[in-house]
């Protein structure tokens, strides 16, 4: 069993209120979880309206896999319009 996990920080520049952030959180989450077939979970600053910090869990049979699925994640996050991919740590 290959256990993979990825940590991003996304800044949200137009999120003013906590409203907004969750909207956009739950928006990629949503997003992320059916396309990828992943667990997510925002993990840090739920109390910072521009800051999320989502983790993102993958099981799999084979380590190449797994880091290829989760390179891609960061990928996508990187091209998202609203939020701006801040770092991020892969491990598998």
């Amino acid at each position: 069993m290959i256990v993979g996990s990825l940590r991003v920080r996304l800044l949200l520049r137009e999120a003013r209120t906590l409203k907004d952030k969750r909207q956009v959180v739950r928006s990629i989450k949503d997003r992320v979880r059916h396309r990828f077939n992943v667990s997510v979970a925002e993990v840090e600053a739920q109390d910072n309206c521009r800051l999320a910090v989502l983790g993102l869990a993958m099981v799999g049979n084979e380590v190449r896999h797994v880091r290829t699925t989760l390179e891609q994640i960061t990928e996508a996050l990187r091209r998202h319009p609203v939020a701006e991919l801040l770092d991020h740590e892969l491990e598998v």
